[in-house]
């Protein structure tokens, strides 16, 4: 069925529904939060860019892990300002499906990613001596591009089957984006072959590469174990602490949110985990890269006496 086709053509989101006083103050804190967020991700994406010094593929997975996060709070946060100030907003039809379509495919990005990079943070570890050779430039431009058209392809699948259901009425969303479970209860067609499709593709993609990731660790973990030198354990586990430190602020709530059943009643929580999600998960990274790795700190120090 054609989008203009439905009966309801626009949804009002109702946000978080609080006292003025309190809505400037969380206006101020996600406004702050989001600036942090576009500086840190654009700086390291920039630093990545013109650095020699930072050609390497961790840092080459790195600059597009931030812009897929630039994408993604890019998508939500705007919007949710705005609905935050007004106590509430409208969004067409269309506007809310492309809002859900970049923020489960920039989410998927940042999953897809973050798996190449602890497979990175394997062979650099378990397998120092190939690691040049297996991880080389070809291969990095390769899985990075594979999941970019991974990421922007499935999702078009539950796309094309929500734009095919029904909305008679209402068109209340009590929520600050366009999140699959509360836009899906809001249609009058039958939403099992969604609901189902959602499961077969989304749980084992998240599966699988939080698997991966985990496989991954506990291989990293032997090798680190078996080092007999404290300094040089304390040495290689430095390496790959900021990207597992990223992998438990993305996966923590994302397991909470969309593994947890989703309830009615619990509305107030589901949106607490989503803001956790969708505005403060995308702060950690540039923050725990920054503040955490030494190579990237010296470039930017470096850079910034170059320009005084």
């Amino acid at each position: 069925m054609d989008i203009n086709q439905t009966i309801v053509t626009e949804f009002f989101l109702l946000g978080f529904r609080i006292a003025e006083p309190f809505r400037v103050l969380l206006f101020t804190l996600f406004l702050l939060t989001y600036v942090i967020t576009l500086t840190g991700d654009f700086l390291i994406v920039t630093l990545v860019s013109r650095s020699h010094q930072l050609q390497h593929p961790m840092f080459y997975f790195l600059k597009h892990l931030s812009v897929s996060e630039i994408l993604f709070t890019s998508n939500i946060t705007p919007n949710m300002l705005y609905i935050i100030l007004r106590n509430g907003g409208s969004v067409s039809f269309s506007g809310c499906i492309i809002q859900f379509y970049f923020y489960i495919a920039s989410g998927s990005l940042e999953s897809l990613l973050l798996t190449i990079m602890s497979y990175d943070r394997y062979l650099a570890i378990c397998n120092p001596l190939r690691y040049a050779d297996m991880m080389n430039l070809q291969l990095c431009r390769t899985l990075v591009l594979a999941s970019w058209l991974l990421s922007f392809t499935l999702v078009l699948v539950t796309v094309t089957l929500l734009c095919q259901l029904n909305f008679c009425g209402p068109n209340i969303i009590d929520h600050f984006f366009c999140d699959f479970a509360p836009l899906v209860d809001l249609s009058c067609s039958d939403t099992s072959i969604i609901r189902m499709e959602v499961v077969v593709l989304s749980i084992p993609v998240v599966a699988s590469t939080f698997s991966f990731i985990l496989w991954s660790y506990i291989c990293i973990s032997i090798t680190i174990l078996g080092i007999h030198s404290s300094t040089g354990r304390r040495k290689v586990f430095s390496t790959c602490s900021s990207h597992l430190a990223s992998v438990c602020s993305y996966y923590g709530p994302l397991i909470v949110i969309y593994m947890v059943p989703y309830r009615r009643d619990s509305l107030n929580v589901n949106k607490f985990l989503s803001i956790l999600y969708t505005v403060f998960t995308p702060l950690f990274n540039p923050l725990i890269y920054s503040l955490r790795n030494e190579e990237l700190q010296h470039v930017l120090w470096r850079l910034l006496k170059f320009q005084h």
